[in-house]
């Protein structure tokens, strides 16, 4: 799968974009859950949207997701120049500010479909190590954690559960690539709006930030349009952060994921980000069929 995978990703960009686009169609026929996934989260989100834009939204997306297959055969397969033709960056200096302060990062992303080829991108600028979920295939896992390091060998795959070696690193002045923007509960989790709606949102970034004495440094990555590649933005330390309680950390970053899915909604992924609920209130995603 993975010879074929590498053969199919040498055609031409624009080639791989259209196939991706493809591919997400037939998705959105085809994969119902997900389809509900996306458009139930739209609803709340974005309530004063017409039904039209909505379901444009809804395509664009699965389209996004159709292509991120070929982006992330791209981030383990094309040659590292080949790809670094695609990346137009800007606010690398606050990862090098860090840098030579021998201070950690939080590199603080969102699971946009980009998330792949923009942490590839980047890492071959600035050694970033990764948060890592070990897959449980193991030949998937190889491929996988061999295709994030070769950008840079200098780079690190943090197992998710880690904590003692991520604080590690970070009090050894590295940046770590991180995202808070999924629903892993309400036991670890505080309720804060997002959209206006109250989110379980992770507290860990806090307690990284606090423990590693790292800087919290937010990270965008978007698809251009017209096969132009993509914008990666670092962007500056949040200022003040942590912040007094966990609460309010939470809210800042709800905020900035809020902001950065309003500037590109299409491109981000469909999961449950919902699915926790405050006592008392109603699911918002059906129970899922055993």
């Amino acid at each position: 799968m993975s010879g074929c995978c590498g053969w199919v990703v040498q055609l031409p960009y624009a080639a791989l974009l259209r196939l991706g686009a493809g591919v997400g169609g037939l998705m959105r026929l085809f994969a119902g859950e997900r389809r509900m996934i996306v458009t139930r989260n739209l609803e709340p989100c974005f309530p004063n949207l017409p039904a039209a834009e909505r379901e444009r939204l809804v395509r664009d997306n699965f389209a996004s997701t159709g292509i991120a297959f070929f982006e992330m055969a791209m981030s383990w397969w094309w040659p590292k120049a080949r790809l670094a033709r695609l990346a137009h960056v800007e606010g690398l200096e606050h990862l090098q500010a860090a840098q030579q302060a021998g201070e950690g990062v939080i590199l603080m992303a969102a699971h946009f479909t980009t998330l792949e080829i923009g942490a590839a991108l980047l890492g071959q600028l600035h050694t970033i190590d990764g948060m890592y979920r070990e897959h449980k295939n193991p030949v998937f896992d190889f491929i996988q954690r061999r295709g994030r390091e070769r950008h840079n060998l200098d780079s690190l795959a943090v197992e998710r559960e880690d904590v003692r070696g991520m604080l590690k690193l970070l009090r050894k002045g590295r940046a770590i690539w991180y995202a808070p923007d999924q629903d892993y509960g309400a036991k670890q989790s505080v309720f804060v709006p997002l959209f206006g709606i109250p989110a379980a949102t992770v507290t860990a970034t806090s307690t990284f930030a606090r423990l590693g004495k790292a800087r919290v440094v937010p990270f965008t990555q978007q698809r251009l349009p017209g096969a132009q590649g993509y914008r990666l933005v670092v962007h500056p330390p949040l200022e003040g952060f942590p912040g007094e309680t966990e609460a309010e950390d939470c809210l800042r970053i709800n905020q900035w994921v809020e902001a950065a899915i309003i500037d590109c909604p299409a491109q981000y992924s469909a999961h449950r980000r919902f699915k926790s609920r405050p006592e008392g209130e109603p699911r918002l995603y059906p129970k899922r069929k055993r």
